[in-house]
């Protein structure tokens, strides 16, 4: 079997190891003898999502969200067609943010965004930058844990990857974080949030083999050492320390 993934902009929005989300989603392939093939995508002129099975857009500084975000709009109608069809995606930060209507900087500066789901976002000049680790818990994904560093905060009505234990999530607001829409995932989880959160991983993989064939014998595999990473963080979060890293 084979999927092929389009690794949108890594020139341009890959913020604290966002890189580590496609090695984890390779070696997950390669244990159970799918080929994944990784396709970086630098300049949509001529692309064409009817062969990507798997899309991912990692984060980025302001500016290069808003160069990202007019590569994206040569492309916005297909795009958008690839989402409400159900291909799998993992958008970061300003990869989530830009899916929105708009985000707003610090300075009052409202960056278009390809206005594809209904959300914006916004930062504050006399706001802190919501940073640190943080503990998601989730009724579809069980605990997941990450790192998270941005100045925006994004609202919106869709369904959200869980609850805030630790840390802030889509805002300082609400104790929400991210967003899930068909099979696409949106969320403030650096870290990068796959490798630490195996089931994730999975469901993007399983979604793929899903669409693309009728019949498949998904392998189960040893999930211990991540699991094990997974819930140290937990277990060090809710007692109180932030600071651990791992």
């Amino acid at each position: 079997m084979e999927l092929e993934l389009y690794h949108f902009m890594p020139d341009k929005l890959n913020l604290y190891g966002d890189i580590g989300n496609i090695i984890a989603l390779k070696k997950r392939c390669e244990w159970r003898g799918i080929n994944l093939k990784i396709t970086n995508i630098t300049d949509t002129s001529d692309v064409k999502l009817s062969n990507c099975d798997i899309f991912f857009i990692g984060g980025g500084s302001d500016r290069e969200q808003s160069i990202a975000t007019k590569e994206f709009m040569k492309i916005k109608n297909e795009f958008k067609s690839a989402i409400e069809s159900g291909v799998p995606a993992l958008t970061i930060c300003g990869g989530y943010q830009f899916l929105g209507e708009y985000y707003k900087t610090a300075d009052g500066e409202k960056l278009e965004g390809l206005n594809i789901l209904d959300f914006y976002t916004e930062s504050y000049n006399n706001k802190e930058r919501l940073i640190g680790n943080i503990l998601v818990e989730s009724k579809k994904f069980g605990s997941i844990v990450g790192f998270e560093n941005h100045g925006g905060r994004t609202f919106h009505e869709y369904e959200t990857l869980g609850k805030v234990l630790v840390g802030y999530g889509n805002n300082d607001f609400d104790k929400k974080e991210g967003l899930l829409y068909n099979n696409l995932i949106g969320t403030y989880l650096h870290g990068p949030i796959l490798p630490k959160n195996p089931i994730l991983a999975d469901f993007l993989i399983r979604e793929a083999l899903n669409n693309k064939y009728s019949n498949f014998d998904f392998l189960n595999i040893d999930n211990t050492e991540e699991n094990i990473a997974n819930s140290f963080m937990k277990e060090k979060l809710l007692k109180g320390n932030k600071k651990i890293y791992i």
